[in-house]
């Protein structure tokens, strides 16, 4: 949801005068923060019986949502809601909640980082308290709704699924469609920060019926298929995860959302290299998408391609050093980017071994040029997933390679062929007890 600007028209019902105090106010709020919090509550308190200064209450709301925010005063923010609650029974009940949203986002992008989601989701917290005192229903869904996403980025899983077990039920029973699908996105999402694929995508499943039989916003669809491309790659099914990643990157692109375009076709890019296709990333970059998107992030997705065609650990790592905050903060590209370094590590490794019986971990290590901690928890890693045919002599400090010896299938055949004389005999049993009867 937008912001509302300040610097707007202030109506036509307020006088020059109300209008240039309130500018006034403005100007002080860049120099004197007390006085100018002053001011707007004293423009928020006036009396208005005719409804001339709503539009100017409407601006000093936001504007002293802006100053509290800015100075870290999570108390006053809350007690604004309070102090403005006299003014939400002089104006339509669709105004009111347009107010308590704008507050809460205006609140989120002018907190300081660290504390802008705790802050907002106190402030929703009493909203919603509010809403539950005056019976506003749909408000009170929708900041529900919204506080659930919060306690996601605030890794609140266990609250943020029981809001949604209650929230659900009660949005399905007034048949709510839209809200229901943006409720079940955010659960789906919780879920997969859990881990629990299965459950992500019942929510996610659910989220697409309910979208398929309502118009569902560009917007909210193309969140829907970010959310199944990150299930789908989750699964190793880089394909179909790139199509809908595809769909995603135009759904937001076309909305001119810049910021999830852009996580969109890194997604992409990540999926070409997933699929063992680096000559597919350049043509992406080199093509509209990319150039219009052309940056430090997809130039990070490039250098990634770049050292996954080399094969080389070593450039792998340079390339996370190089690009730490846009590779290592995205939770889904630095899962994917890791598992890439993992299997690079194993077939170099493999590489190395295959012309070695026997050979010093300190050796491989140095023929590496890698950790020997590191290339020794490599070793016990594949000897355990039988990717390697060996053992570790750690007295010693070696690593002896076993010959490859073709499986006997002899054993197989014959426990196959117990079986099934045992499943005859039986039958035989039960027929020769059904005659004797």
């Amino acid at each position: 949801m937008g912001v509302p600007d300040t610097d707007i028209d202030m109506g036509d019902n307020a006088s020059l005068d109300q209008k240039i105090e309130f500018e006034d106010a403005l100007e002080l709020s860049k120099k004197d923060h007390k006085a100018a919090i002053s001011k707007l509550k004293d423009f928020i308190s006036r009396d208005d019986k005719a409804g001339e200064l709503v539009k100017i209450k409407e601006e000093s709301i936001y504007e002293l949502a802006k100053l509290y925010a800015q100075q870290n005063l999570t108390q006053e923010v809350k007690g604004l809601l309070i102090f403005i609650q006299p003014f939400f029974s002089q104006i339509p009940k669709s105004r009111t909640a347009k107010i308590i949203r704008s507050v809460i986002d205006l609140v989120g992008e002018h907190s300081p980082a660290e504390k802008a989601i705790s802050t907002q989701a106190e402030v929703c917290e009493d909203a919603i308290n509010w809403c539950i005192q005056e019976k506003r229903t749909f408000l009170k869904q929708r900041l529900q709704s919204r506080l659930s996403s919060l306690y996601l980025k605030m890794d609140r899983f266990k609250d943020g699924l029981k809001l949604i077990g209650g929230l659900v039920r009660e949005v399905r029973k007034l048949d709510d469609k839209l809200l229901l699908v943006e409720i079940q996105l955010v659960e789906s999402r919780i879920h997969l920060a859990l881990e629990n694929l299965p459950k992500a995508k019942g929510s996610l499943t659910s989220a697409r019926a309910a979208a398929n039989s309502i118009y569902c916003p560009p917007l909210l669809q193309a969140e829907i298929d970010l959310q199944a491309g990150i299930l789908y790659a989750q699964e190793q099914d880089f394909k179909t995860a790139f199509s809908y990643f595809f769909e995603s990157f135009e759904g937001f692109n076309t909305m001119k959302d810049h910021e999830r375009a852009l996580m969109s076709l890194k997604y992409m890019l990540m999926c070409k290299i997933m699929m063992n296709c680096p000559e597919d990333v350049y043509g992406i970059i080199n093509g509209k998408a990319g150039i219009k998107y052309a940056g430090t992030d997809v130039q990070a997705m490039r250098s990634v391609a770049d050292a996954y065609k080399k094969r080389s650990v070593h450039a792998f790592e340079e390339v996370l050093r190089n690009f730490q905050a846009q590779l290592t903060e995205d939770p889904v590209i630095l899962a994917h980017i890791s598992e890439l370094k993992e299997n690079l590590l194993e077939q170099n490794l493999s590489r190395l071994l295959e012309c070695f019986s026997r050979i010093q971990i300190t050796h491989l290590a140095t023929l590496i040029k890698l950790p020997v901690e590191g290339v020794e928890r490599k070793l016990s890693e594949m000897i355990l997933d039988k990717k390697l045919n060996g053992i570790l002599d750690q007295g010693v400090g070696d690593l002896i390679v076993f010959d490859q010896v073709p499986s006997d299938k002899t054993y197989d055949a014959a426990v196959d062929t117990i079986g099934e004389l045992n499943h005859t005999v039986d039958r035989l049993f039960v027929k020769a007890k059904t005659l004797s009867r």
